[in-house]
């Protein structure tokens, strides 16, 4: 299989991971590779992003977020 042939894999500079327990859950967030932050809301990921200068317009865009054990939308544990 050449190069060309072979299906593309991205990894985003952004990966958020899943939901730990905390007063409140936190999600870990990882920017290229390293461990930056716990975001507790949507709103720490933007704010970690924009420290970090990597302008994020689409959270559902793969190629620039990845949730892990969850989408967006999930804060809490279940």
């Amino acid at each position: 299989m050449t190069e060309i042939a072979s299906p593309h894999i991205s990894r985003p500079r952004i990966m958020v991971l899943g939901v730990q327990p905390g007063n409140p859950p936190f999600r870990i967030v990882e920017i290229d590779g390293q461990v930056v932050a716990e975001a507790r809301s949507l709103t720490d990921v933007l704010a970690v992003a924009a420290e970090a200068g990597i302008p994020v317009h689409d959270l559902d865009d793969p190629d620039v977020v990845r949730w892990v054990g969850g989408d967006k939308l999930t804060w809490t544990l279940h």
